[in-house]
């Protein structure tokens, strides 16, 4: 099953964020992942989740090259050996484990491919549990209508992210999530920063005290950083939607600091 991103699935249509960037598409069960081969990372991964039927299953799958690109335009397990980088699922291996059984396992074990990690420093804190938990934040909230979502996550692809292993180590990572509001499209967009946390210059080190630092922020501000057309989704944000101007990043604590 590898039928990718539905962009009907929330009932208001919604296309792929556009990389400016050259990509290659690669459709998995449930979710899409747009490559840039030159970084060896993605730009764009795009998942469908249906909170009313989304399943608890057990871990099961492991990570593995996608053979339809070369190993060369994917982070392999070099990167990640004796060190303290972690292989950070981009769509979360529980997200587009919904519906059938048998389904549900084929798309869980998906997430396994290279193509959908991108390296974060090891360690969890309370901000870094915050960032895994945003999507069944948005669920929760999203319940009295169907509980459906479309959640776009990506590392912040910048020319001046620091080389290690023959790649660069991406230092901030964005999430849109999107849900229907009615008959309108609502969405949040947030931002994850290990900047004080990866230090390749001897080799690499992360600092036992760093802390990761996850914020809530304008949409229209993420699809510029991270050189990404993110459509109608700059109009749909909530946050900007407080009327401040301007609107200016928000730090989270904890599920109360975050704007739906």
């Amino acid at each position: 099953m590898s039928d990718g991103y539905d962009p009907d699935f929330l009932g208001i249509p919604l296309l792929l964020p556009a990389p400016a960037a050259p990509t290659t598409r690669l459709d998995y069960a449930r979710f899409s992942v747009l490559l840039r081969e030159d970084r060896r990372f993605a730009a764009v991964t795009a998942v469908v989740i249906d909170g009313a039927t989304l399943r608890d299953l057990p871990r099961s799958g492991e990570w593995r090259l996608d053979p339809r690109v070369p190993a060369d335009a994917q982070a392999g397990p070099e990167v990640y050996s004796r060190n303290d980088l972690d292989r950070g699922h981009l769509v979360r291996r529980r997200d587009p484990g919904w519906g059938d059984v048998d389904e549900a396992r084929d798309a869980t074990e998906a997430t396994f491919f290279y193509t959908n990690a991108a390296p974060q420093a090891a360690g969890f804190n309370q901000s870094k549990e915050l960032w895994l938990g945003l999507e069944d934040h948005v669920l929760a909230y999203a319940e009295t209508t169907d509980q459906r979502l479309a959640v776009f996550t990506a590392p912040v692809l910048d020319d001046g992210d620091p080389p290690y292993r023959g790649i660069r180590v991406p230092l901030r990572f964005w999430k849109i999530a999107a849900w229907r509001r009615g008959e309108t499209l609502a969405a949040a967009g947030f931002v994850l920063d290990q900047s004080e946390l990866v230090d390749t210059r001897q080799g690499l080190t992360v600092p036992p005290l760093g802390a990761f630092r996850t914020f809530q922020a304008p949409i229209a501000d993420i699809a510029a950083e991270a050189g990404v057309d993110v459509g109608p989704l700059v109009a749909a944000d909530t946050f900007a939607r407080l009327g401040l101007r301007p609107v200016t990043p928000r730090e989270l604590r904890g599920p109360d600091d975050i704007v739906l």
